[in-house]
């Protein structure tokens, strides 16, 4: 196989499908002990965009293998060695990793709602120049879906899940030692028996978590969002929501002459799972939760919104027009087809006012913004990495001091937009958001 493959100017020896189930077939007949079998033994090859869905590679070895966006749904690798691997983008529902070499992998944006990575070996690793070993980097789970997934037991001492959808975890006995989960989304995670000495849990939400044996001395969960500060219960509302949604209503369509405005500023609206298509323009919403909310079609125009966390929310076709999302987060939002343009206040001269939607200082990473209306918004200084703007409107948006490291501007519209240098180099591939076995 190795001596009719490419080898590209990188080094790697592209793979094809062909082969590839060809290799596979061998390795099931060495599994079995029968006559012709073969392991399986890739280095440094690339299989980008290859399936091996629902393979048996127990014990087969992909060293330093390119397996970006690959559909591994299902495989069973159980004892294989992954060692620095790149499985960025990768499909590895209900993959098997129990007790495989993963030491230095890239698993960066990949779906592993499910997968089974118990004992797995996450330590720090990698290859230098050829194919010889070095210990330099550590494996990264950023903005990965591990929903589901099982941990326990792992060896992830200085692993990378920064972002990472890590709902209903089990990381119990796992070794997290100097751990990166800033803005990881842990709800309702094992972390029972865990170490956790030097772990990084900054600004993560670690609600339904078993914190008692955590010590604070040994982790940091500055900004964290806990069962203990998750915000006021809507359930302390002077009145019932629907009732101070009917007054607002009134307060928009009298111009303030009756009724009163909606200020849920404070508050954590979780617990109402859903806002999918409410009228509620021009509400008052500062530092409130929204994060896994429904709010598809949800119309909140003219907004103050300041503060607010809305990690994790459906906003498919919101109407946000003219709103203010300063210091937000939106990390993991679903904003596709979203109205940000700006409104237009007055009838002209001193009295008109032109309003665009404000995300400075934003947290957006990893955000689906494809197809959105954003002429004029104003991103300064916010993190917009690795978010999705595939054909957004983005004429005169301003992206003064923003991080876009891995953003996707594919036919975005970007005439007279501002950027402190070219997001040319912040280009990639489509995240595939897709979950499941598609």
């Amino acid at each position: 196989m190795s001596e009719q493959a490419a080898i590209d100017e990188s080094g790697y020896e592209k793979i094809t499908q062909d082969q590839l189930d060809a290799m596979s077939r061998l390795h099931g007949r060495y599994l079995d002990g029968r006559i012709g079998g073969r392991r399986a033994v890739l280095r440094k090859a690339d299989l980008t965009g290859l399936s091996l869905k629902g393979q048996d590679l127990r014990q087969a070895d992909f060293t330093g293998c390119l397996m970006r966006r690959a559909d591994l749904s299902g495989a069973n690798f159980r004892e294989a060695s992954l060692y620095a691997v790149d499985l960025s983008h990768a499909n590895l529902y209900r993959t098997i990793f129990i007790r495989t070499d993963m030491r230095g992998a890239l698993i960066e944006s990949a779906n592993l709602e499910g997968a089974d990575l118990d004992s797995a070996d996450l330590r720090v690793g990698g290859l230098s120049s050829g194919n010889s070993f070095d210990s330099g980097r550590s494996v990264n789970f950023r903005g990965a879906n591990l929903t589901g997934a099982r941990l326990s037991g792992t060896l992830a001492g200085k692993a990378d899940f920064s972002d990472a959808i890590m709902t209903n975890a089990n990381m119990a006995r796992a070794d997290l030692r100097g751990a990166r989960l800033e803005g990881a989304d842990l709800t309702g995670a094992d972390i029972g028996d865990a170490q956790l000495s030097g772990a990084n849990f900054k600004a993560a939400i670690l609600t339904g978590v078993d914190l008692s044996k955590v010590l604070p001395s040994e982790v940091d969960m500055s900004g964290a969002i806990t069962d203990d500060n998750v915000g006021e219960s809507i359930a302390n509302l002077r009145e019932p929501l629907e009732k101070l949604v009917e007054e607002h209503r009134t307060w928009v369509q009298t111009g303030g002459q009756s009724g009163r405005q909606l200020d849920l500023s404070g508050y954590d609206l979780r617990t109402l799972k859903s806002l999918k298509g409410e009228k509620m323009t021009a509400i008052r919403a500062v530092e409130a939760r929204f994060f896994g909310m429904n709010l598809y079609k949800v119309e909140m125009q003219s907004a103050v919104l300041d503060g607010s966390d809305f990690r994790g929310c459906d906003m498919e076709l919101a109407d946000l027009r003219g709103s203010s999302f300063k210091t937000c987060v939106l990390s993991h939002a679903k904003l596709r087809g979203v109205n940000m343009a700006p409104l237009l206040f007055g009838t002209g001269g001193a009295s008109r006012r032109f309003s665009p939607c404000d995300l400075s200082g934003a947290t957006l990473r990893y955000s689906d913004f494809t197809g959105a209306q954003m002429k004029s918004a104003v991103f300064r200084n916010a993190d917009v990495s690795f978010a999705d703007f595939t054909e957004c409107d983005l004429r005169d948006a301003d992206f003064t001091g923003a991080r876009t490291e891995g953003a996707v501007f594919e036919k975005a519209d970007l005439t007279d937009s501002i950027f402190d240098k070219s997001p040319a180099g912040a280009f990639r591939f489509p995240v595939d958001r897709g979950g499941g076995e598609g």
